[in-house]
């Protein structure tokens, strides 16, 4: 395998064969609770792109500098200066996704998947493969967060990215026969979703069932 196609598979692999959330089962927590809404789902998605990336790029700049017995506080400090900044700037120019985020753009930090790609895969190899993993699995991580917040704003709100999609006349107020799903708005929902995409790439992914 050439070194491009190795650097192909590692942007890729995390959409579907590696995907951190649905194959590796990691980061759920957070598809429970910023995929109410399209926005704020794009918006987590990215930051934790632009965290994994960088932390993995400067983790692997380091990786032969940084005594194995401290490498996991080193991370940590790389980690939540990262996560400081991209608060910042999303506090500075999206400030009302910024409050619906709350607390969960500062738990990025402790995210199993920007952790275990710095310890997986950052440490041992070069910056640009480990720089393209980071982007990969964050990318792979917020198109599960982008499916889940689609369906569940639709159906949920009837709106996508805050813009009405369903006609007025097909409600019940309005002598219609529809009636957003209130059940979407709540995090178990998120949960049940989350499965069924599991299910669904599972089941056309015959290697990754359990024997």
């Amino acid at each position: 395998m050439s070194m491009n196609d190795k650097n192909f598979k590692y942007l890729t692999g995390p959409f579907s064969a590696n995907n951190p959330v649905i194959v590796q089962i990691l980061g759920i927590c957070s598809a429970l609770a910023v995929t109410v809404q399209l926005k704020p789902a794009i918006v987590m998605a990215l930051s934790v792109t632009v965290v994994t990336a960088f932390s993995n790029l400067v983790m692997s700049l380091l990786r032969n500098g940084v005594p194995s017995r401290i490498r996991i506080i080193i991370q940590l400090v790389v980690i939540a200066a990262l996560v400081i900044l991209v608060d910042q700037v999303l506090k500075a120019y999206v400030f009302e996704i910024s409050k619906q985020l709350s607390v969960y753009v500062g738990l990025i930090i402790t995210n199993c998947i920007v952790m275990g790609r710095v310890e997986a895969f950052a440490l041992a190899n070069k910056p640009w493969p480990a720089f393209l993993d980071g982007v990969g699995n964050g990318l792979g991580y917020g198109l599960i967060l982008v499916i889940v917040a689609f369906f569940r704003e639709l159906f949920g709100s009837g709106t996508l990215l805050g813009y009405p999609v369903i006609p007025e006349s097909w409600y019940a107020a309005e002598g219609g026969w529809y009636a957003n799903c209130g059940l979407m708005l709540f995090p178990p929902m998120a949960l049940i979703i989350v499965g069924c995409i599991i299910w669904a790439h599972r089941s056309h992914n015959k290697d990754l069932q359990e024997k």
